[in-house]
């Protein structure tokens, strides 16, 4: 231990979902449906798994450590610059480079308490100290968040929408927390689920980089590209000049710029999975509630479900029917679990199975 950086020895450990084939292997299960990640259930586009097929011939050589085609067709989408993007290896990349980028020894880094954990672990690793503020109605609240902005705050991480709890910010609640910011601050808006949203009032990142705001995108929900790692982040080109200064070479792989390539030309697949997340997302609301279980409105990929009971022994009880959710341990909401909305079969199987085990005894 004593060979250990402090920081990393204080810091804790991320808790990934349970994978399927550990499940299928401890449990003897045939058959087990994960809802516990948020990835797309209906499997990347055909184009890029086309593309990666093509590609695969070319994994003897480094890829394009600069991501030449892949920021030159995002800057086309959005209609900015190559230089606005940054690329990873995955967000949770993105948000170390952030960090290194931006944050001395001696300045903070602002997050709420109950959302996606990675903020602070890779904080703490860092050796950056993490000031957070509390939800309000499971929402980011801008007005305690800003509350903790002090003279040492360089970074603030808001993800709209929230994992875990599935809410958002509107445009005008972030719009007022922006003007009350110091111009030392940099605001960092994870945007992982924005495909999913369904609201008029949601605030796009891109529209603020102007008010020192650097937007974090994934292909890994609805692009399905998850085992790939592939994550890009929109900010000035004053910033992102710095941020390729940190990122590793050659840090995203040559399958993963292929996939995410040809995914974002298949346009008709994206709304296909939006749309039938959507459908799977009204079909659970009524099946919860019908159960007496209360949801948090979601704007995402999953919802957050009230069990009314210990979520842990809700988990391994579904574990044991062959259905993979995440509890909610790890973000001290005890009586929850999230699911991931999945195919039509995977949600019928997840509501029979909860309704199975909603009265059943406890596990050891």
């Amino acid at each position: 231990m004593s060979l250990v950086r402090k920081s990393i020895e204080m810091a804790s450990p991320y808790v990934a979902g349970k994978p399927i084939e550990e499940t299928r292997r401890q449990l003897g299960l045939r058959t087990v449906i994960k809802l516990a990640s948020n990835e797309n259930p209906f499997g990347p586009s055909p184009k890029a798994i086309a593309a990666i097929k093509k590609a695969l011939a070319g994994i003897n050589r480094y890829p394009d450590s600069s991501s030449f085609y892949l920021k030159r067709k995002l800057a086309g989408i959005y209609r900015m610059n190559p230089d606005n993007f940054v690329l990873g290896n995955g967000s949770d990349e993105l948000i170390d480079v952030v960090i290194k980028t931006f944050v001395n020894e001696d300045e903070n880094i602002v997050t709420s308490e109950t959302t996606f954990v990675e903020y602070e672990i890779i904080a703490r690793v860092n050796n950056r100290q993490v000031i957070t503020a509390p939800l309000a109605g499971f929402t980011y609240d801008l007005a305690a968040l800003g509350s903790k902005v002090n003279a040492k705050t360089k970074l603030v991480f808001i993800a709209n929408p929230n994992n875990p709890t599935g809410t958002y910010v509107t445009v005008k609640q972030l719009e007022g927390f922006l003007k009350g910011l110091p111009e030392t601050v940099i605001v960092v808006l994870d945007e992982a689920y924005d495909t999913f949203i369904d609201v008029a009032d949601y605030p796009r990142g891109i529209a603020y980089l102007d008010k020192r705001v650097i937007t974090l995108k994934t292909f890994s929900k609805a692009y399905g590209l998850s085992g790939l790692r592939i994550g890009y982040a929109i900010a000035l080109p004053e910033f992102s000049r710095f941020m390729e200064k940190t990122r590793q070479p050659f840090n995203v792989n040559l399958l993963a710029q292929a996939g995410a390539l040809a995914a974002l030309d298949d346009t008709a697949f994206l709304e296909t999975t939006r749309r039938a997340t959507l459908e799977g997302k009204r079909f659970l609301y009524r099946q919860l509630e019908g159960l007496g279980f209360s949801c948090v409105p979601s704007v995402t990929n999953f919802i957050l479900v009230d069990v009314k009971r210990d979520g842990v022994q809700v988990f391994k009880d579904l574990l044991q029917e062959g259905i993979i959710v995440r509890d909610m341990k790890q973000y001290n909401l005890d009586r929850f679990i999230r699911v991931t909305i999945g195919t039509p079969r995977e949600n019928r199987a997840f509501i029979r199975a909860l309704k199975k085990v909603s009265n059943r005894k406890a596990t050891p």
